[in-house]
C-alpha cells in the first residue's frame, strides 16, 4: 500500500476490499467455532427460558474514555431468575472477537449459557465493534482493558449504566469487588489478559485461541524473536480491511470511531505497523519501532502483571494463533505461581471443529470436554466451591480416538534425530551420509501450506505442495509402530548462502535469508500430510551460526508403515518471502549436522 496514493483513494481501495472479506469474515471471526449465528438477545426485560434456568436480558450503554476519546460501551446484561441484593451470585463479562459484537452467535450464547446456569453476565461490544464507539485498538491494556474495568465497576456497584441501571446483585468480596470471570475467544481471549493486568478484581479468565506476542503472530520468526519475522500477509490483512471496512457491517456516524491520522477505524500505530510489514523493507528503527508497538498490545509484555486463575483453550487447527502462543503464556503464568491450566482443542481459526466439541451456541457446555473444564474453573474461583474438578494441568484432543490425553505438564522433547547428506533422518549421529544438497527460491512463491481465509470461512484449498529444487527433505524409515507426537518439535540447522552473506548486515532484516521448516506424514502410498498446514516461518539471524527452529506444536500421531519428513523450504504463498535469489546449501557429516527433536508421548522412531 504506497504511501503516494492519497487518502481518498485509499479509503474506497480498503473499503472496496473489505466488502468482499467483511462479511464472511464477521460471521466467521467472532464464531471461532464455526457454527452458525443465533438470534440476538430479547430487549429489555424480556423473560428467557433457556431450558436451564430463567434469566432476563437488558441492553445497556455506559459512556467511557478511551485512548483520550469519550465513547459509547454497547451492553447487554444478563440476570438470572432469584438473583438480588440478598441473594446475588457472580458474573461472567465477556466481549467479541475481531469484527463481530455482542450480538453475534458466540458472544450472545456466553451471557446465554453462563444465565442459565446462575451467573450475572454482562456482555459487550469492543470498542470499535457493533455499536461501540472509539477506535480500534487491539486490546491495548490501558485502552481495551481499562474499558473493561470500568464495566468491572458496574459490577461492583460503583458506576451507573447511562440510564442509571446499577448492579446490586453481585457476589462481592469486599468494598467495590465484586466475583466476576472473563471468557471469550479471539480477539475476546486476549481482552481478558489485559484486563487482568490492569485489574486485579478479576477472579478468574478463560482465554480462548488468543495471541501471546502479535509480533510473533503477524511476522513469525521461529528462531530468533529479536530478529523481525516472516510476515502473515494473508491473515493480517484480512484483519486489517475488516477493521477498516466496519461502516460496512455496523454503518455509524459516531465521530470516535474515525481516525484522521492516517488511518480509518485503527489506532494510528496499528495502521503504521501493518504499512511497514506490507513495505517488505524493515530497516532497523522503524523495526524496532514495530515490534515494540506490536509487543505493547501483548500479554507477553504484561503477563508479569497478572495474577487472576487462568484456563487458556487453545486451537489446534490454528496458524494465526498457534498452540505456541498459548504455551508461551501458560509457561510464564506458572513461572510465578498463578493458578494456570492449558486445554489444545481440536477447533481454532483455521477451522478443525470436532463432534463433541466445545460450542457455545449450542448452550450444552456439560456435553464437551472442554464445557465442563470451564464450568469447573468459573464453579472452584466465582462460586468457591471446593469440591469443583478444575481438572489436570494439561490436555490435549486426540483426533484419532475422539477424546483428551492429560498430563500435569506439557511433554518434553524425548527423542533426537539426524540430518542425513542424502536425505534420510536417522536415530543416531553414526548412520548420517556425508554430504551436501543445495536449493533455491524463485522470484515468486514455490510452496503452499494454506490459504489463510480458506478454513476459517469453510473453502476448500488446494493441497500443500513444494516446487523441485526449491526445498530439501529428510525422511525417516517406515515406523514399525505408531508414534504420538504432542508439542513443539525443535531443529538445530546450519546452512550456507553467499549471496546473504554480502547482503545481511545492510541494517535492512529484509536482507536476510528467509526459510520455512515443517514437518510432513507421509503415508505408504506417498501421500503427504502437513499437519493442520502448519509451518515454522524463519528470517535467519545470521547465516554463518547454526541456528535453533522452533516449529509449530502439534498433536499428531504416525501410524505404522507412515514416515516423517523434515523440510526447510524457500518461500509459502501465505507469506513474503525473500528479497532476491539466494542459493543455500545443506552440508551433512557424522561429526556435524543438523538435528531434528520430537516431543512423543508414545513410541520413537527408529
Amino acid at each position: 500500500m504506497s504511501r503516494a496514493v492519497p487518502r481518498p483513494r485509499k479509503a474506497l481501495a480498503l473499503v472496496a476490499g473489505a466488502a468482499a472479506l467483511a462479511a464472511p469474515l464477521a460471521l466467521a471471526v467472532p464464531l471461532a467455532l464455526a457454527a452458525p449465528p443465533v438470534p440476538a438477545a430479547p430487549a429489555t426485560g424480556a423473560e428467557t427460558d433457556s431450558g436451564t434456568g430463567t434469566y432476563t436480558v437488558t441492553p445497556l450503554r455506559f459512556t467511557v474514555r478511551a485512548g483520550g476519546r469519550s465513547c459509547a460501551v454497547d451492553a447487554d446484561l444478563y440476570r438470572p431468575a432469584g438473583v438480588d441484593a440478598a441473594r446475588p451470585a457472580p458474573a461472567v463479562l465477556a466481549t467479541n472477537g475481531f469484527g463481530g459484537s455482542k450480538s453475534d452467535g458466540s458472544t450472545d450464547a456466553i451471557g446465554k449459557a453462563f444465565a442459565a446456569r446462575g451467573y450475572v453476565g454482562l456482555v459487550y461490544s469492543g470498542l470499535g465493534f457493533g455499536k461501540s464507539g472509539c477506535l480500534i485498538s487491539l486490546d491495548d491494556p490501558e485502552i481495551d482493558g481499562r474499558v473493561a474495568a470500568r464495566l468491572v465497576d458496574f459490577l461492583a456497584g460503583s458506576l451507573a449504566a447511562d440510564d442509571g441501571t446499577r448492579a446490586d446483585f453481585v457476589t462481592r468480596d469486599g468494598a467495590d469487588d465484586p466475583r466476576v470471570g472473563m471468557i471469550g475467544g479471539s480477539y475476546g481471549g486476549a481482552v481478558q489478559l489485559a484486563a487482568a493486568s490492569v485489574d486485579r478484581r478479576i477472579d478468574a479468565l478463560v482465554p480462548l485461541i488468543t495471541w501471546n506476542d502479535l509480533a510473533y503472530s503477524l511476522a513469525p520468526n521461529a528462531a530468533d524473536r529479536a530478529t523481525p519475522g516472516v510476515f502473515k500477509w494473508q491473515w493480517a490483512n484480512g484483519f486489517y480491511l475488516m477493521g477498516e471496512g466496519q461502516p460496512l457491517l455496523v454503518p455509524s456516524l459516531d465521530p470516535s470511531r474515525i481516525n484522521s491520522l492516517g488511518c480509518l477505524h485503527f489506532v494510528s500505530d496499528a495502521c503504521d505497523t501493518v504499512r511497514l510489514l506490507n513495505s517488505g523493507r524493515y530497516p532497523k528503527a522503524e523495526t524496532e519501532k514495530m515490534l515494540a508497538y506490536a509487543r505493547s498490545v501483548s500479554p507477553v509484555s504484561y503477563v508479569d502483571r497478572i495474577t487472576a486463575p487462568t484456563l487458556l483453550v487453545q486451537g489446534q487447527a490454528d496458524t494465526l494463533f498457534t498452540l505456541n502462543e498459548a504455551r508461551a503464556t501458560y509457561d510464564r503464568l506458572r513461572e510465578r505461581g498463578v493458578d494456570t491450566g492449558m486445554i489444545w482443542q481440536s477447533w481454532g481459526h483455521s477451522g478443525g471443529q470436532r463432534p463433541g466439541e466445545l460450542d457455545f451456541t449450542k448452550g450444552d457446555l456439560e456435553g464437551s470436554y472442554v464445557g465442563r473444564r470451564v464450568l469447573g474453573w468459573f464453579d472452584r474461583h466465582l462460586r468457591k466451591d471446593p469440591t469443583a474438578d478444575t481438572g489436570p494441568a494439561f490436555a490435549w484432543f486426540r483426533d484419532w480416538q475422539g477424546d483428551y490425553g492429560t498430563a500435569s505438564r506439557v511433554p518434553a522433547l524425548s527423542q533426537r534425530l539426524y540430518l542425513s547428506g542424502d536425505g534420510k533422518l536417522v536415530d543416531n549421529r553414526t548412520k548420517v551420509a556425508r554430504g551436501s544438497r543445495w536449493y533455491s527460491n524463485w522470484l515468486f512463491p514455490t510452496s503452499h501450506s494454506e490459504s489463510s481465509l480458506a478454513g476459517m470461512i469453510g473453502l476448500a484449498d488446494r493441497r500443500p505442495y513444494d516446487t523441485p529444487g526449491t526445498h530439501l527433505g529428510w525422511t525417516s524409515a517406515p515406523l514399525t509402530a505408531p508414534v504420538d507426537l504432542v508439542g513443539a518439535p525443535k531443529a538445530t540447522l546450519k546452512v550456507v548462502s553467499p549471496a546473504t552473506e554480502r547482503v545481511q548486515e545492510s541494517g535492512d532484516a529484509s536482507d536476510k535469508l528467509v526459510l520455512f521448516a515443517k514437518l510432513y506424514d507421509i503415508a505408504p502410498d506417498g501421500t503427504k500430510t502437513l499437519v493442520n498446514r502448519l509451518v515454522a516461518p524463519v528470517r535467519v539471524p545470521d547465516v554463518t551460526r547454526p541456528f535453533t527452529v522452533e516449529l509449530p506444536a502439534v498433536v499428531h500421531r504416525y501410524e505404522t508403515g507412515h514416515r516423517l519428513e523434515l523440510v526447510i523450504a524457500a518461500s509459502d504463498t501465505a507469506y513474503a518471502g525473500n528479497r532476491g535469489v539466494k542459493p543455500v546449501t545443506v552440508v551433512s557429516a557424522p561429526e556435524d549436522t543438523g538435528t531434528l527433536e520430537l516431543p512423543l508421548v508414545q513410541g520413537r522412531v527408529g
